[in-house]
């Protein structure tokens, strides 16, 4: 049949159409007027006719074969709705046409995602279940301003990209596509005919859910809001996530903390049952998982994610993660997400070269490639991408209740240079080494979490001096609620790795934090990054025989649950495990049949309810007015000591003895006299310690000394922290 009839007049668009080359599909396909007639024209590669057909399935028309590789095309009287009755070799299929509909997507929507003002863009970017014109299916929407056609590819057209091609909507560049009757759960792909000729299947940069690695498709996700339970638990988080609050971090990769008898990971309910309880009767706070996003290298940790919307599938649906959050919060445990804005994997499913140009990174290698990590970092001075990354931070925490974002790697994203050499580097407008885009970005994300979220918490790994990270926006800083305490964690671990003879010449390793303690808000961490890539274990990096190695470790946790700043401990920290984290297996919790491992065990779960029951320990937290030495200059001796203050309530000493000697008679002055408890013990027998004590309490002598009229006479046993509250 002679194409011209339906009004096909160009045999140059026509091919380009039946090979899938044409950027506009809707200019040809569809309902057309031609001649004073109702023309529908379709695109069925494969097909052996096709019939236009009405709501009761009456003939309408056959539509005529306008070229043997299954356009089709036919005269239709009626006006109004119609569907098309394919058939296929041994199957008959009937759809409505996706190309009878009009526009989808809102214009204000276009232009504010073209703006960088779009920070709810998952809400219509991706796939969504929607009713068009009493038509149920799926709207995609993708932005690949560049790409010369677009298609949606799926197990529903054989991922034949000639069978869905997209239309373009000027000048946003975002594509879109009503598919009907599909259905959530079905997967899906975007094919992309870059600018630069290539044709990839890539996934949805903003799907909201993933099938399950290695496969790497994205998933229609199930528009059913999940029924949450966590009211009151939201209406009072605030007061949990402010500076003079307990903070106890329990950070954990989920597909190691614990493994199914199979040794396969576990799924989200299962860690329901099982870690929650286990973090709440160990007295922690938070939950902090390690990234989540999908990410298509388990190896990665999470760390090279390209879901930035999907919680992966390897732990369950996005529903099961929303479950696991709600049982989190009726148990009283936050949950904190490691989120990763700072850098992507060169993956062909994903962001890398999307529409066959530098899209989501920088053109230029000195600015859009991490040669430590070999990933792409994203162009955050381009609008849309720094919306599409805003989205995501507040989509965690809109969609999944989750309480805070700690931002990886920031100290990448703050400068030019990082990692890089001489010539290496681009430097900023200025001339500086200062990323202006990412610091803006920043600033804009905690700015907009702080104005809808202002219960939430962000926490900044931030490993420089930069300053300002935890100051707010509206004053210069960068606005985190939090920054991780990196100089604290290098010089305490070097200087508990060191043999104890040699201690006393490192003794400002443990006292230097102090000097900056107030300059932001931090949290001390003890994270993952410590246990692994030859750094050994925490219990591997403390000196002496066995004795000693543990009780080095349970003297450094009362060291550190005492000191300012909130606490992170990284999973198997809290039994002493002694080899480094494999993210391949689950932690070694047969150690806990051991006594000295079960005795560090205790010592955390003591810890975090001594800290959280006595405001001394972490109210004034970020407040000078909060600690005072006591001894800060016992390098001879290798003892420190320090008092806690909190408004309101009563005083707590803390002594660490960082030598295998005791010291009997060892007299301290206080504020206040009377009876002052010891509240813990590292060298508790209950530990695995000696058990060398003050006989639970000492009462004070009124005999002056560090600067106090009353003093107490203490008996500090060998490698210990003891802290005593007064009474």
């Amino acid at each position: 049949m002679d194409p011209v009839l339906y009004g096909l007049n160009d045999p140059a668009a026509i091919d380009a159409l039946v090979e899938g080359r044409h950027g506009d599909p809707f200019a040809l396909l569809g309902p057309h007027p031609v001649h004073g007639r109702r023309i529908i024209r379709t695109l069925q590669p494969g097909a052996e006719g096709v019939e236009v057909i009405d709501a009761q399935g009456q003939t309408l028309a056959v539509l005529d074969r306008v070229h043997p590789n299954g356009l089709f095309a036919g005269a239709v009287e009626a006006d109004g709705a119609y569907r098309l009755r394919v058939r296929w070799p041994g199957a008959l299929h009937e759809t409505h046409d996706p190309y009878a509909f009009g526009m989808l997507l809102a214009d204000d929507d276009l232009r504010r995602f073209s703006d960088g003002m779009d920070v709810a863009l998952f809400r219509w970017l991706g796939a969504h279940p929607v009713t068009v014109d009493g038509v149920h299916g799926v709207r995609f929407a993708v932005w690949a301003p560049n790409a010369q056609r677009v298609s949606v590819v799926g197990d529903f057209d054989s991922w034949d990209g000639r069978r869905h091609p997209m239309r373009k909507r000027a000048p946003s560049g975002v594509w879109e596509l009503f598919v009907p009757g599909l259905l959530p759960g079905a997967r899906y792909k975007y094919e992309v005919w870059g600018a630069d000729g290539s044709l990839t299947q890539r996934a949805d940069p903003v799907a909201l859910a993933a099938e399950l690695p290695p496969a790497t498709a994205s998933i229609v996700a199930d528009p059913q809001a999940f029924r949450w339970t966590d009211d009151e638990w939201m209406r009072h988080r605030g007061a949990l996530h402010h500076a003079g609050s307990p903070l106890s971090i329990y950070e954990l990769h989920a597909g190691s903390w614990l493994r199914g008898a199979d040794g396969k990971e576990l799924h989200w309910d299962d860690l329901g049952e099982r870690l929650i309880p286990y973090v709440a009767g160990m007295g922690f706070t938070h939950v902090e998982l390690l990234p989540i996003s999908e990410h298509p290298f388990g190896g990665s940790w999470g760390y090279q994610p390209l879901g930035q919307f999907a919680p992966t599938s390897r732990f369950g649906t996005p529903e099961a993660f929303a479950r696991f959050v709600d049982r989190c919060h009726e148990a009283g445990v936050g949950v904190i997400v490691d989120w990763v804005p700072a850098h992507f994997p060169t993956d062909i499913h994903g962001l890398a070269h999307f529409d066959g140009t530098a899209l989501y990174e920088h053109a230029d290698p000195r600015e859009g490639f991490h040669q430590d990590w070999n990933t792409l970092i994203y162009n955050l001075g381009r609008n849309e991408v720094s919306a599409y990354l805003t989205a995501s931070a507040l989509a965690w925490l809109e969609r999944f209740h989750v309480d805070g974002l700690r931002v990886d790697a920031v100290a990448s994203m703050l400068y030019r240079d990082y990692s890089r050499k001489a010539g290496e580097w681009v430097p900023n407008v200025h001339g500086g080494r200062e990323n202006l885009e990412s610091i803006a970005f920043l600033r804009r994300v905690n700015a907009l979490v702080a104005e809808r979220h202002p219960d939430c918490m962000t926490i900044a790994e931030e490993s420089t001096a930069w300053p300002g990270v935890t100051r707010p926006v509206s004053e210069g800083g960068l606005g985190f609620t939090f920054k991780w305490n990196m100089g604290w964690m290098h010089d305490s671990l070097q200087y508990m790795s060191r043999d104890p003879i040699h201690r006393r010449w490192h003794h400002g390793e443990m006292t230097f934090s102090m000097v900056y303690a107030y300059s932001e808000n931090y949290v001390l961490p003890l994270s993952h990054d410590e246990v692994v890539h030859g750094k050994r274990s925490l219990l591997g990096r403390m000196p002496g025989d066995e004795w000693q190695r543990f009780a080095n470790l349970r003297a450094y946790y009362g060291f550190m649950w005492a000191h300012p700043g909130k606490k992170l401990l990284f999973t198997g920290g809290e039994i002493a495990q002694p080899h480094e984290w494999n993210h391949d297996a689950q932690i070694a919790w047969e150690l806990l049949d051991h006594p000295l491992h079960l005795g560090v065990q205790k010592l955390v779960r003591d810890l975090n309810r001594l800290y959280a029951s006595t405001p001394a320990m972490h109210a004034l937290d970020t407040d000078p007015r909060g600690f005072r030495w006591v001894i800060g200059d016992g390098a001879e001796q290798s003892v420190f000591a320090w008092l806690r203050f909190a408004d309101g309530s009563r005083p707590a000493l803390v002594v660490s003895n960082m030598t295998p000697a005791p010291h009997h008679g060892f007299r301290l002055g206080v504020p206040e006299a009377g009876r002052w408890r010891e509240a813990l013990n590292s060298d508790a027998t209950d530990y695995g310690g000696s058990g060398v004590g003050n006989e639970g309490a000492r009462h004070t002598q009124a005999v002056p000394s560090h600067g106090f009229d009353q003093s107490l006479v203490l008996s500090l046993p060998p490698l210990s922290t003891v802290i005593f509250v007064a009474d």
